[in-house]
């Protein structure tokens, strides 16, 4: 998206001031009054992604704010161009458990009350499960699966989002499972299914053909060569 600023510049020359007139000031005036604009603008995005002392936080170096402090800040940036779409990449990975959990709150605050979309992208399908309203399974660079999260999380389709669920650490069961194998060379990935070396349901099919993403239900895609449209593998 590209933005366009228009201004008119008057045809006559005599109507501009002379090296001694006023208009020095006046353009220390509009310099001024854009720089109290852009600080108000500062202020105000501060304060919508929940920032205490927003104006004392604008004044601050880097070094002298908390990591969530400094995630908000980034988030307040991406807001300043009043995007449509913001691409969230593991945010507050860095972060403790509860300030990453204020950062994706105020992530799917800012979905409803900006009207954002956000293409959020991590590992941790328990964050997922809070921000997303679809989810989109990747594997080795490939998609492998794509539905709304409450049915991913009801049942799975393909054998590798079942086998990412398992891995998740449960209170009442231990740590997960894991999956094993290694993930393929990405230079030299296998001529079929990139997942088929570690799948427990492989069949010869899925060593030398790709499968193709295929809406199996409304709303709902899978590649894989096992799934018929009727049951998940998770089910």
């Amino acid at each position: 998206m590209m933005a366009v600023a228009l201004h008119h510049l008057r045809s006559e020359a005599r109507d501009a001031p002379g090296p001694r007139a006023a208009g020095g000031s006046r353009v220390l005036r509009q310099g001024r009054a854009i720089r109290e604009a852009a600080w108000s603008r500062v202020v105000d995005v501060l304060r919508r992604v929940r920032i205490p002392a927003p104006e004392d936080t604008a004044r601050r170096y880097p070094f002298q704010l908390s990591g969530g402090l400094r995630q908000r800040i980034l988030i307040a940036l991406a807001l300043l161009g009043r995007p449509r779409l913001l691409i969230a990449d593991e945010p507050g990975t860095a972060l403790d458990v509860s300030i990453k959990d204020q950062i994706l709150r105020l992530l799917a605050d800012l979905v409803r009350e900006e009207n954002l979309t956000v293409l959020f992208i991590t590992h941790d399908l328990g964050s997922a499960s809070v921000l997303c309203r679809r989810v989109c399974v990747m594997y080795a660079g490939q998609v492998v699966e794509v539905a709304a999260t409450d049915a991913l999380f009801t049942r799975q389709l393909h054998p590798y989002t079942a086998g990412l669920l398992r891995c998740v650490p449960r209170l009442t069961g231990g740590l997960g499972e894991g999956i094993e194998g290694t993930i393929p060379d990405y230079t030299d990935p296998p001529p079929g299914c990139r997942f088929s070396p570690r799948c427990g349901a492989r069949s010869a099919r899925c060593d030398v053909e790709r499968p193709s993403l295929t809406e199996v239900e409304p709303q709902r895609w899978v590649a894989c060569h096992l799934y018929g449209g009727r049951r998940g593998v998770g089910a």
